[in-house]
């Protein structure tokens, strides 16, 4: 009996501890958090985009305890806690603007289809603007939700991922995490807990901010919204008239979250979760009507029913806030890109791949053969090969694992490619339209299978067994989900119409997540890097590539030079279609190889010469020793200068067609600052002399300058962060400068 009773013991001390943990995390914490010194709370006084930034960011409370600040020596956050939680100070220290107008809850849920805010305080009589000595006024709602504990720790990390290439230790990104835990006054909603999470990141003014509610009672809840933020934002403009569609939008804060789709290959027409609204308590402002859209709601809009049954948690979407100091295009996307490196930075990873279009094992041998003769590091056998991933059987896997072996011998990943959207499944798997019920043309692609039917389940399934057993590396998803809703009130995925596209996103999300932790590297045309991806397309018009190669050439560098504002050179993919793709005759592509190889040379130069990893889809990389040196050198060429290419571009010149164009990658943390790629569209010799603008190289007193591999010159930097440099470049062609 004795030793029953402590093996009951033992079980159940972990449990009290826990529930000790929790119930006085609040008091066990309190005496570790920093004290607030307003003396902190300076303008940095260098560039965090080109020096980094010493100050940590940490978690601090005032002498009196009742108010608690988020800091990091760029932004600081701060929040009132008596007699409920409530944010009063966002503000932008590189440029000392406060971003609030006025106090809101600090998240809102809707449960069993009441609305009930999280935190927030009420009585400001002016919108336009809050004092802090306004403070003793407000009142806390009685059916709010209310604070009863916190924690303050390290951020931990969203996705525990591992690099493709082994032996190279991830990075993760460091920072504090403070949460609030909140409960309901109500007996209605007893046992229910809201979690609200702020991330504050070093070395960059960036929050994050998700929620998560947990079920602790004994009945199932449904969750019909979560709004993981409000911010009633400063208005940036002075319009009597107009509607919320006309106005502007706020600047001063750029908001990105990890519930994004639509196939755009740009967040912000990805984007479904970022609503400006109207703010009709703000009755000072200039708009007539009260129209500017000035208060920010962040929630996913077609997710109105979640059922949350007792012991589940729901995670809301993350909400990235970046605060921005400019509105210049290329520093705002300087700091977006940044963004990604902080929190993706499984988005640096950047192999060096070919798409191979294969009919049979043989033609899979001879190009891992040449992609280790000409330095290439990965292979991705292409749509219209002969590698079918959902196919799981025995002899099936035993094939691809005898292909991945060979593949790893010689140094070289390898992956497929599977189509999920714009396919036809069944009646019974495909997505049903809310309208008639059937699944006729209901998706955004049209025909489309529903993720969470059981073909949808299936598939998940049979991909990660696929890649574990055959010892794939890479995975290419063309058509992942997409955002579909579906109102098949039969499928195991979903209950219905309401939690569809929710429970279809935490399935795909799922799959990437397990991806990366598992060390395979995704391609997938759809917005889902800060879940996992590595890659989406450049942005292009796939008809493009039946275009003549001189046309290609051209449309190429418009296509990185476009698309490049806001991703990374390594988060985007570009094409090169060694055979004919979409039709086109021999003028559109390049076999055979060592008839073109000097537009072969330009489309690799142009696209390694970005940083961007094209899609050299084909059946070989060379067909003699003329092509073969071309790729060699050119690959060659690139390694040694990989990471000043891999690093972020500055925007000189769009091309035209006209006149010369370029682009300048720089990094100034490197020793190479800088290096410039300069390209002559025209059919004649061309000498320029332009200004370079070497502000984001860090480089501000003298700059030694090498064109190609020639003898390094020094030239003055003047004032205004600018040198002069003349250049001659030959016809249809190109030159490139390295700058130190």
């Amino acid at each position: 009996m004795m030793r029953d009773g402590k093996a009951f013991l033992g079980k159940l001390l972990p449990v009290l501890i826990l529930c000790i943990g929790i119930t006085y995390r609040g008091q066990a914490q309190e005496s570790v958090i920093p004290a607030w010194d307003p003396a902190m709370e300076v303008a940095p006084a260098q560039d965090w985009l080109i020096t980094p930034v010493l100050t940590r960011a940490g978690v601090y409370k005032t002498a009196d305890g009742g108010d608690w600040i988020l800091f990091n020596g760029l932004v600081k956050r701060a929040f009132h806690l008596s007699p409920n939680v409530v944010c009063t100070d966002y503000k932008n220290l590189i440029t000392g603007q406060q971003l609030l107008r006025a106090v809101k809850p600090e998240a809102r849920v809707v449960i069993d289809g009441k609305s009930y805010n999280v935190g927030g305080l009420y009585g400001q009589r002016e919108n336009a603007y809050f004092m802090p000595s306004w403070l003793p006024e407000l009142k806390a709602g009685r059916e709010d939700f209310t604070l009863k504990n916190y924690a303050v720790g390290d951020i931990a990390p969203y996705i525990r991922w591992k690099p493709m290439a082994r032996g190279i230790p991830p990075s993760l990104p460091a920072g504090k995490m403070l949460s609030f835990y909140y409960q309901s006054p109500l007996a209605a909603l007893s046992g229910i807990t809201v979690t609200v999470v702020y991330e504050i990141y070093d070395g960059i003014p960036l929050i994050v901010k998700w929620i998560a509610i947990e079920n602790k009672s004994t009945r199932s809840i449904t969750i019909n919204q979560a709004v993981n933020e409000q911010l009633a934002l400063v208005e940036e403009e002075s319009a009597v008239v107009g509607s919320p569609e006309q106005m502007k939008k706020q600047h001063g804060i750029y908001v990105e979250t990890n519930y994004a789709f639509n196939n755009a290959m740009r967040y912000d027409i990805s984007d479904q979760t970022t609503h400006w609204k109207t703010d009709s308590a703000y009755t000072s402002q200039v708009n007539y009507n009260f129209q500017t859209p000035c208060l920010l709601e962040v929630y996913p809009e077609k997710v109105t029913g979640v059922d949350l049954a007792p012991g589940g948690t729901m995670r809301s979407v993350r909400t990235c806030e970046l605060l921005m100091d400019s509105y210049d295009r290329e520093r705002r996307g300087l700091a977006i890109r940044k963004m990604y490196r902080c929190l993706a930075p499984w988005t640096s990873e950047n192999p060096v791949f070919m798409h191979l279009v294969s009919s049979n094992d043989e033609q899979v041998m001879r190009a891992v053969d040449q992609c280790r003769q000409t330095g290439y590091e990965a292979l991705i056998l292409s749509f219209g090969s002969h590698c079918d991933m959902e196919d799981t059987s025995a002899a099936n896997i035993a094939r691809w694992k005898g292909l991945s072996d060979y593949a790893h011998r010689s140094g070289i990943k390898i992956g497929g490619y599977s189509l999920f959207s714009s396919r036809r499944i069944s009646d019974q798997d495909d997505v049903i339209d809310p309208v008639t019920g059937k699944p006729d043309a209901a998706a955004f692609f049209g025909s489309a299978p529903c993720l969470g039917s059981i073909w949808g389940l299936d598939y998940l399934e049979k991909l990660k067994f696929f890649i574990t057993r055959a010892g794939f590396d890479l995975f290419e998803n063309d058509g992942p989900y997409p955002g579909d809703v579906c109102a098949s009130t039969k499928h195991p995925g979903h209950k219905g119409l309401d939690d569809s596209q929710w429970r279809q996103m935490e399935l795909q999300k799922g799959f990437y997540h397990w991806c990366r932790e598992n060390g395979i590297y995704v391609n997938a045309p759809d917005w889902y890097f800060l879940d996992g991806t590595n890659k989406i397309g450049i942005g292009y018009r796939e008809v493009n590539f039946s275009l003549p190669r001189e046309n290609q050439k051209m449309l190429n560098r418009q296509n990185i030079y476009d698309g490049l504002w806001e991703k990374t050179p390594s988060m985007a993919w570009g094409f090169v279609p060694l055979t004919v793709y979409q039709g086109g005759g021999p003028e559109a592509v390049l076999e055979p190889l060592s008839e073109h190889v000097t537009d072969y040379r330009q489309l690799m130069v142009e696209y390694y010469g970005s940083g961007v990893q094209a899609c050299y889809r084909g059946p070989r990389l060379f067909d003699n020793d003329i092509s073969k040196e071309a790729v060699v050198d050119v690959v060659s060429w690139y390694k040694r200068y990989r990471d000043i290419l891999n690093s972020d571009i500055i925007h000189l010149r769009r091309p035209d067609g006209r006149d010369w164009d370029g682009i300048m990658h720089v990094n100034p943390l490197l020793k190479s600052k800088a290096l410039l790629m300069l390209y002559n569209p025209l059919k004649e010799a061309i000498t320029r002399t332009i200004r370079v603008p070497l502000y984001y190289t860090g480089l501000s007193k003298k700059v030694r300058l090498r064109q190609g591999e020639g003898k390094p010159v020094t030239k003055t930097v003047d004032r205004n962060y600018e040198i002069e440099l003349t250049f001659r470049i030959e016809p249809e062609s190109f030159t490139w400068f390295e700058l130190e």
